[in-house]
């Protein structure tokens, strides 16, 4: 039972992490972990190099010394004292015996600082390395989730509430306009839009009686026809229009 329920969390919680995981700042984090590493890099190179100068100037400053005591010793030799000689050539030993120690010490802060230096040049070339595959990945990672909201924006377009939306507005739309042509067609076929037509017509039949007499008036019209028997005698359209013009319009139509 015990292990089942740490199974059950560790699901749990492992998908929670998992879906919590950005590739984006983990890569951007382990960026700036590796180079916080090169400035405590550069201080352990300069310690192992500081040492090295000073084990250079140790033996610079024992050999120094021990040529010191050689001319002493000679000297002391030439003038006879024997003891004063002996006294420099103990002192001599120890110097030469820490010469020695000394060289050892430096061949081997002279490797290690050769090899601290190799070690962070290609630490820094790693990091670089690093660096430029991180931000490829970074680079890869946007575009994959660009990638994921554009489908997932195609996806609501299809299968979303705004493509219900759109389809409920269109139908809504399409109903309007159907309306609105059946009430234009309705008014249009009334009686009073009949009316108007027929005063329409009245109007253009009249235009054209005072036209044609005008023209008859003028000389420019063809002679009414003889009525038949039987027929409704018509008034001549050019009675009103002599009725309207004056004497001199009469005159000047007859010329």
């Amino acid at each position: 039972m015990w292990n089942r329920f740490k199974r059950l969390l560790r699901a749990i919680f492992g998908g929670l992490i998992e879906n919590a995981e950005n590739p984006e700042l983990i890569l951007q984090q382990v960026i700036r972990d590796m180079r916080d590493k090169v400035p405590q890099m550069n201080e352990n190179v300069a310690q192992v190099m500081s040492t090295q100068k000073l084990l250079q100037k140790e033996i610079q400053t024992l050999e120094r010394d021990i040529t010191e005591y050689d001319a002493k010793i000679k000297a002391a030799i030439k003038q006879g004292r024997d003891d004063v000689a002996t006294t420099y050539i103990s002192a001599m030993q120890e110097k030469q015996t820490a010469l020695e120690r000394s060289r050892a010490q430096m061949e081997a802060a002279t490797k290690a600082s050769e090899q601290a230096i190799k070690f962070r040049d290609s630490y820094i070339l790693q990091l670089k390395k690093r660096q430029a595959e991180a931000m490829q990945l970074i680079s890869e990672s946007r575009r994959a989730r660009m990638q994921e909201q554009l489908s997932q924006a195609m996806a609501s377009f299809q299968l979303g509430d705004e493509a219900g939306t759109f389809d409920e507005m269109r139908d809504k739309v399409a109903r309007r306009a159907a309306s609105a042509e059946a009430r234009m067609e309705l008014a249009t076929t009334g009686v009073d839009s009949q009316i108007v037509e027929i005063e329409k017509e009245a109007l253009s039949m009249q235009v054209q009686d005072t036209l044609l007499a005008y023209k008859r008036q003028m000389g420019m019209a063809l002679p009414e026809p003889t009525p038949v028997a039987g027929a409704t005698p018509q008034t001549d359209s050019s009675v009103s229009v002599e009725k309207t013009l004056g004497p001199s319009e009469k005159t000047r139509a007859i010329e």
